[in-house]
Formats: structure tokens, sequence, C-alpha cells
């Protein structure tokens, strides 16, 4: 079976989609228990993961360890789930994590925006005024942190293997539909799937590990070989290649680490 990655606009349903697909599949339903796993793993405070996910790029400016960091943490923590299979994800981010794994399953869920205006209005007992002023800022905020960081808007429907909008389709009609869709042969996981998703996430937990110390660092891995790209100084060369060989090789599941280290000038120098 393949692993379900649910985007959704704010009020959409979506979150309530993936709930009745997992349920109806006796998949792991998984959203912000993946930020409190990275918080708990890499001594995050788990109030600024939330935020590294929900605000635009403005807030990673204000960070001193900026966007790189909370990504790699929340990337290796989802990817670390996605290993074990029979995974429906529906918080942000996880299409951007699993493009190039085939048995990933990736869905949009939309509504109309008079729909999810009247949601919020029932909610929180406002004015449909000021219900369309916050959908319209979250909105803007999920697109800007999308494009901020991979240079993609999350509402382009070429991401999507299906993209689902609830008016003349129920909620029953979409998780009927999804679950149909991961019992396609096309979608099963294969050997190379699955290489592929592990490939990634021991990469990325290689990622998470360096990224206090080295946040440019480009890691890859093949068959538990994992390769760093970093840069540094010619006068730092060999400490680093070490510094990065121990800190990857505490990394369980790594049988070897390449190092390529490409030399810079500081400025100023």
């Amino acid at each position: 079976m393949p692993i379900i990655l649910v985007s959704r606009g704010s009020y959409s349903r979506g979150k309530e989609v993936a709930q009745k697909v997992a349920a109806k599949l006796g998949y792991e339903s998984l959203a912000r228990e993946v930020l409190l796993e990275a918080s708990q793993e890499f001594n995050v405070d788990v109030l600024k993961l939330d935020h590294a996910l929900r605000d635009g790029p403005s807030f990673f400016s204000r960070l001193s360890y900026g966007k790189e960091r909370y990504v790699a943490y929340i990337r290796a923590a989802l990817l670390e789930h996605l290993k074990r299979d029979n995974v429906v994800y529906h918080g942000l981010a996880g299409q951007f994590f699993v493009r190039d794994v085939g048995h990933a399953l990736k869905v949009r869920i939309t509504a109309d925006i008079e729909d999810r205006i009247h949601l919020v209005m029932e909610r929180d007992g406002i004015s449909e005024r000021a219900a369309a002023h916050w959908i319209k800022r979250i909105d803007k905020e999920r697109r800007e942190w999308s494009r901020g960081l991979y240079g993609i808007d999350n509402t382009d429907p070429s991401l999507y293997d299906l993209v689902l909008h609830i008016q003349k389709l129920t909620v029953d009609d979409a998780v009927d539909i999804i679950c149909h869709a991961a019992g396609l042969e096309r979608l099963q996981a294969t050997d190379e799937s699955r290489r592929t998703l592990e490939d990634d996430a021991l990469a990325s937990a290689v990622k998470a590990l360096l990224v206090k110390v080295h946040p440019d660092a480009e890691v890859t891995a093949q068959d538990g070989v994992v390769y760093v790209s970093a840069k540094t100084t010619d006068a730092a060369e060999i400490r680093i290649s070490e510094e990065v060989r121990k800190l990857a090789q505490d990394v369980p599941g790594v049988k070897d680490v390449e190092v390529r280290l490409r030399s810079f000038i500081p400025f100023g120098t």
C-alpha cells in the first residue's frame, strides 16, 4: 500500500478527510505529532517548529539558525515515520519531502471560499468579513512559505496525484476516491521505491545532525553510504572533514561517509 500525504487549505475539510481515510484503511493518522517528535529528538521548542511550518519566510529571518535547521528537523522526523508505511500524513509540507518516492500518493483537498468562511464564522463566532480576512491571511502565509523554501506554490495542482474539491463531492466521497486510488497497482510500494524512501530518510537524519554546525551542507544517501557536500576554507578542510564524518557515522544505518568539501574565501580576507 502507498503512504498518503494530504495537503489542505485551512477549513477545507481536509483534516476530516485524512482522518477518515486512515480509519478506513487501518493506517496511522499523523500531523502535529511530527512536530512533537522533532521537538523532543532535537531539543527544540515545539512552538518554534510550529511557526517554522506555518509562517512565511519573514519568520526565518528572525532566527539565528535560519530556516534550514527547522526544516531539517521536521523532515527527519516525518521521513522516519513514513518508512514504516501505512501512514496518512495531513500536516504541512509533506508533499515536498517525498517527491521522488514512487509509492507516495499526494492529495490536495480544496473547498469554496464561501464554505470555508462559514466554517470559521461558526467556530469563532466572528463576522463574515473577519473570517474572510483570517482565511486569506493564512492562505497567503502558506503560499509564501512554500515559495520561500522551495520556489513552489503549494496550490499548484501539478504537485499532486489527486486534487479533490469538497462541494459536489462530499467528505465521504473524497475518502472513497482516495482509498480506491491507494489500491491501484501502480501506487504500491516496490523494492526500488522503498530504497528511495530509506535513502531519503537516512540523508535527512544525517542532515538534521549536521545542520546546526553546517547549515549549508548538502546530504544524499544510497544503500547506507552517505554523501556530504559542504563549504570550508582551505585551512579548516581536514578539521571539517573529520567533524562531518564523526557526526554522520553516529546515525544508525550509516555504513560509510564520503565527504566532498568546496573551498571558499571568507568575505573580507
